[in-house]
C-alpha cells in the first residue's frame, strides 16, 4: 500500500482517532441534566418508537427500553462516552468498533425516517466496519503498545 505523508496503519489510526472523537462530541453536547434527572433523551427515543412503522421496533423499544428508562439513558449516554474514550485511546478497539457499529445501527434502525441522522449513522458504521476489518488498532494505541489483539 503506498500512502502519503503518513504509513497505511497510522492514517487508520487517524480513521480511529477521528471515529472516536465524534463519539466523544455526541457525549459532550448531550443535556446530561436532561437525560438523567428529566428522562428527556428516552422520552424523545419513546416518542420515535411509537410513530415508527415498523411494528418490531415499537415492540423492541416497549420491552427494552421503556420499562427501564434511567438505566438506558446512562447506558446510551455513558456509551457513547466510553466509545469515544477507547477508540482515541486505542484501549479495546475490536471491542469499541463492534459496540459502536452496533449502537449506530441500532441510532439507525430508530430514526430511520429522520434522514437528517441518517448520514451521520451511516458513515458512523462504514468507518467502524472500515477500522474493524482494517484493524486500526495496529499504530497509536494502546492495544498495539500491550500486545492485546496482534
Amino acid at each position: 500500500m503506498q500512502t502519503i505523508w503518513l504509513s497505511g496503519a497510522e492514517w487508520l489510526a487517524v480513521l480511529r482517532i477521528g471515529l472516536g472523537l465524534w463519539w466523544l462530541e455526541s457525549w459532550r453536547h448531550k443535556d446530561k441534566k436532561g437525560w438523567f434527572e428529566r428522562g428527556t433523551g428516552i422520552a424523545w427515543a419513546a416518542d420515535v418508537a411509537d410513530k415508527h412503522r415498523w411494528g418490531v421496533v415499537r415492540t423492541g423499544f416497549r420491552r427494552v427500553v421503556e420499562p427501564r428508562p434511567k438505566a438506558m439513558a446512562y447506558l446510551v449516554v455513558y456509551a457513547e462516552l466510553a466509545l469515544g474514550l477507547g477508540l482515541v485511546a486505542g484501549f479495546l478497539t475490536p471491542v469499541a468498533l463492534v459496540a459502536g457499529l452496533l449502537l449506530n445501527l441500532l441510532y439507525l434502525v430508530l430514526m430511520i425516517h429522520d434522514w437528517a441522522e441518517q448520514g451521520q449513522n451511516a458513515m458512523m458504521a462504514l468507518i467502524s466496519l472500515v477500522a474493524l476489518f482494517a484493524m486500526a488498532w495496529q499504530a497509536w494505541s494502546l492495544d498495539s503498545a500491550l500486545g492485546l489483539f496482534p
